[in-house]
């Protein structure tokens, strides 16, 4: 299986059972999840890290643990992601980030999706996007730095009509430019 390539300070890796705790963690801190419908159980977790082993293994890629390198703490993951939602978007490919909330404003974010773009030129996947809730400015700025264009925006089909959270902001970018 090929990686993207390490930053200065970054590994993109593939997950190991010692990742689950912090894992869980993460996704259970309402921090994080701020923009997403709800925290994740420690049972949801292991389903949602095993969907991502199985991505891998059906894709190629999916989304990398991220290791720093100074320490070896695990800080969260940065990849690549079918779409698999109804709405347009389906079977694009998505680049996804998600940090622990101590790990938020040191760049690692943009650095490691640098690195994913880089990697999805070399696996011949020529354009991807990216998607959030209108109104997360963390992630549309982490979007814009990467030199994304905001192309639009989407009612999210997984989300009911009504939902606080339903409005998404969508981005592209080419990723040989």
């Amino acid at each position: 299986m090929l990686y993207p390539s390490r930053t200065a300070r970054l590994a993109l890796r593939a997950w190991r059972e010692e990742d689950q705790p912090a894992f869980a963690a993460m996704n259970a801190d309402e921090r994080v999840m701020e923009y997403f419908p709800a925290t994740l159980t420690a049972e949801e977790s292991a389903d949602l890290l095993d969907r991502i082993r199985d991505e891998f293994s059906t894709e190629g890629f999916g989304p990398y643990a991220v290791e720093r390198l100074s320490d070896g703490e695990l800080l969260g993951f940065t990849g690549l992601h079918r779409v698999t939602f109804s709405g347009g978007l389906e079977g694009q490919v998505e680049i996804l980030w998600r940090l622990r909330h101590d790990a938020w404003g040191q760049g690692y974010a943009t650095e490691t999706a640098r690195a994913c773009i880089a990697h999805a030129a070399k696996l011949g996947i020529p354009e991807l996007v990216a998607f959030t809730f209108v109104g997360n400015g963390r992630s549309r700025r982490v979007m814009q730095k990467l030199g994304m264009t905001c192309v639009g925006e989407f009612d999210h089909p997984a989300l009911p009509e009504g939902h606080p959270l339903r409005r998404h902001a969508l981005y592209r970018i080419r990723t040989e430019q």
